[in-house]
């Protein structure tokens, strides 16, 4: 019963990691449905997003006051998840204005809707830890490469037990085969050399 309950935890946590793995892989390219993954590093949407979440963001046709948007920064490798609190037409062109729910002052930039990645469709509390780190040397060997291997060595494992036993049966039946064969043939022989044993000895009785 305790070795069933581990190997249960243990199938557990590597479908964790193969998901965090699956994560890893998607917040370098678009999701299925072309929304994108990010980790939010900071607190400055708490309480409605927590440091440490995992969030989905899908780019938009448009968006309105209120929305939570990822939207870009001078550094390609840095994006900002901010809610909307304005949008505005200046020169005939919409920009928006964000600000983060802990912060007591807006961002101090406008930008228009090119600069915006996506709305925030929805957010996983504290997945985003264990992605971050799998994006790091030791968090791939730890949390992708080692539980790859471990998976890839289980299923080998399997692959050859049900060899094994295909070749175990297919051995038993040969045998089998071999084995009636014998008792079909050598029957035979023997009442023959049992009548020729009685016929020899009824003659030498005459």
């Amino acid at each position: 019963m305790f070795i069933k309950i581990f190997k249960i935890i243990i199938n557990i946590c590597l479908f964790g990691l193969i998901a965090i793995g699956i994560l890893v892989v998607f917040s370098f390219v678009p999701f299925p449905g072309n929304y994108k993954i990010f980790t939010v590093q900071s607190g400055s949407m708490e309480p409605a997003i927590k440091t440490g979440s995992l969030i989905f963001s899908k780019p938009m046709a448009d968006y309105a006051v209120g929305d939570i948007v990822t939207k870009k920064t001078t550094d390609p490798k840095i994006t900002i998840t901010h809610r909307i609190i304005s949008k505005k037409e200046v020169d005939g062109k919409t920009v928006f204005e964000t600000q983060g729910d802990a912060n007591k002052a807006p961002d101090g930039e406008k930008f228009a809707k090119e600069g915006i990645i996506g709305k925030e469709i929805i957010s996983i509390p504290y997945i985003g830890y264990p992605v971050s780190y799998a994006k790091t040397t030791p968090g791939l060997i730890l949390l992708i490469i080692i539980p790859a291997v471990i998976i890839v060595y289980d299923e080998l494992n399997k692959i050859k037990k049900e060899i094994g036993k295909m070749w175990a049966k297919k051995k038993e039946g040969s045998e089998g085969k071999e084995k009636e064969e014998d008792n079909l043939a050598y029957p035979m022989p023997q009442f023959v050399r049992r009548a020729d044993a009685e016929e020899a000895k009824k003659r030498k009785i005459i």
